[in-house]
Formats: C-alpha cells, sequence, structure tokens
C-alpha cells in the first residue's frame, strides 16, 4: 500500500510534464521509469517520508549496480524535478535531492564534419524520383537548419515557407521556432516538392497527407528512416564512426561559430532553452575566438596604459 500512495504523487507529476510543460513522449517515459526505480528502492509513505539518506543510497546503488555516471547523473536530475514540484506544491518542506551532488560525467566534445566533408555529403543522393532527391533536401536541410531529426520528420507542408526560406520547427516542449534555411537547401526543397506533387498524383490514394517528407508508401518519414538515411550515405562516401542527424547538427553549429557566428544567434537556432547547451560548441578552436575578440571588441588592441 505503501508504494500506491507515493505512486499518486508521481502520477500527478508526470501529469503536470505531460499537460503543463508539454515534455516530449520519449522524456516522459524517461521520467516515469526513473521515478518507479526510485518507488522500488525507498517504498516510502508520502514524500514527507522520504529523506536525503534515500537518495543518495539510490544513486550509490546504481553506480554500484553498473551504471554509467551520465545515466545516474540524469536520474538524479528526474528526482530534483520531481522534488521541486512536490516543493512548490507544499507536499514537503524542503527539497532533498537539490542536496545530493551531482556524479561527475565525462565530457563528449559534439562530433562534427569537415566543412569539406558536410559539403560531399549533402551532394551524395543522386537521380530522379523522390527518394533520392527526397534524400538530397533532407541532408541539405540537416546541415543548412541545424533541426533535430524529431523537427524534420515532424515537419508539415504548412511548415515550410520556402518563398521566404523559412521553416516553422516544433521542438523539445511543443516550443516552436522559425529556423532560416540557406539558398542550397532551398534548391534542394523545391525539387523534392515537385517529386512530391508527381508521386502523389501517380498514387490513388488522395493526397491529404499532411507530413513535408514522405517514405516510398506514402507516409510520413520516422525518426529512424532519416536517421538510416544519413547513415547510408555518409557510409557511401567513407565516413566512419559514430554519425547521424545530430553530426549534422553540431556541424551547423561549429561551422557558424568558427564563421564568426554570434553564440546567441547560434542558441536561437538550435532551439536551445539554455545557452550553457550551446557553449559546448565553443571548445572547437579557441584560437578562432580569440581573433574574433580581437577584431570585435573595443578594447581588445587598446595598448594605452
Amino acid at each position: 500500500m505503501a508504494q500506491e500512495t507515493l505512486d499518486r504523487y508521481i502520477r500527478q507529476f508526470l501529469t503536470y510534464l505531460d499537460i503543463e510543460r508539454g515534455v516530449s513522449p520519449h522524456t516522459l517515459k524517461a521520467y516515469e521509469q526513473d521515478l518507479k526505480e526510485f518507488n522500488e528502492y525507498c517504498r516510502a509513505d508520502i514524500p514527507r517520508d522520504i529523506e536525503m539518506i534515500d537518495i543518495r543510497g539510490f544513486i550509490s546503488e546504481r553506480i554500484m549496480a553498473g551504471k554509467s555516471k551520465t545515466t545516474v547523473a540524469r536520474k538524479l536530475a528526474t528526482l530534483r524535478s520531481f522534488f521541486r514540484y512536490l516543493y512548490r506544491e507544499g507536499y514537503v518542506k524542503t527539497n532533498q535531492a537539490k542536496l545530493v551532488p551531482t556524479p561527475k560525467t565525462p565530457k563528449h566534445l559534439p562530433n562534427f564534419l569537415s566543412v569539406d566533408d558536410a559539403f560531399s555529403l549533402v551532394q551524395t543522393p543522386e537521380g530522379i524520383g523522390l527518394l533520392p532527391v527526397r534524400d538530397r533536401a533532407i541532408l541539405e536541410l540537416l546541415y543548412s537548419s541545424g533541426l533535430r531529426v524529431s523537427e524534420v520528420a515532424g515537419l508539415n507542408i504548412d511548415d515550410m515557407n520556402l518563398r521566404e526560406g523559412l521553416v516553422k520547427a516544433r521542438g523539445k516542449g511543443k516550443k516552436e521556432r522559425i529556423v532560416p534555411i540557406g539558398n542550397k537547401a532551398l534548391a534542394a526543397l523545391k525539387s523534392y516538392l515537385v517529386e512530391r506533387m508527381l508521386f502523389r498524383k501517380k498514387r490513388t490514394a488522395p493526397g491529404n497527407e499532411p507530413a513535408f517528407f514522405l517514405n516510398r508508401n506514402g507516409g510520413r518519414l520516422t525518426d529512424r528512416q532519416i536517421r538510416r538515411i544519413v547513415v547510408r550515405y555518409a557510409r557511401s562516401m567513407g565516413i566512419s564512426g559514430q554519425i547521424g542527424p545530430h553530426t549534422l547538427r553540431h556541424t551547423f553549429a561549429t561551422h557558424l561559430l568558427l564563421g564568426g557566428a554570434d553564440l546567441r544567434a547560434i542558441q536561437e537556432l538550435l532551439g536551445h532553452s539554455s545557452l550553457s547547451t550551446t557553449q559546448k560548441y565553443t571548445h572547437l578552436d579557441v584560437g578562432h575566438l580569440i581573433d574574433i575578440y580581437d577584431k570585435a571588441h573595443p578594447l581588445a588592441n587598446d595598448n594605452e596604459e
């Protein structure tokens, strides 16, 4: 019965995340799994019965079980969000999870392509017809806009303003933003749109599918299918190692930074809610950033004593 009592608060929190915060189904599932594990570990009657030692014990047990520090840190972040909600609603007097230190996680630097490799990759798809033209448009769009793979898969016809060169993307938390696209990507998208229209005309089913990118059956292209497209063309041109749509997102941000773009502007284009998330790209070329500083800051070259 004790677990059922705490379950009620967990369900309230998950409903809050879903309805008021609008988190993605993937994120919601991860929160639910983390809280289920914690509930089974502590077996508290009500949130007020949970102490910091319970949270620390849960975290320590996961580390001893061989879970990666990144995974454990995510579970602790879930508990902090949960207790922050409980505190705000008056169910607990303090956020006990806030006092638990986060395990130090390894810093993974973002993987990105060189300019030459990025250009070669987006130009790899060749031929006419829906699939090769679609694949070229997808690669061009990923590199030109820095969109997440879920955002590309979720694009509808109405989201594309090809006349103005703009795309409306729906990011994390169902937040919308307008993203510009370059001329090369714009040309590829227009070519695909023609092939898409021809493809729909050949089909007997009514053309009411709102998705912009279609699979060979006329339905919406999924995240997984887009990942397979990126990997297939990368492998065909000899790119080894881990690569996927997120690699092109990193490449987009990196090339903008190296071109002198403002970090705040990159943050807006990527749809990051926090600048600290965008700042992981600043390690890439410190010398280049110093050059930008020297050229842009009014006191950078002031030699007066």
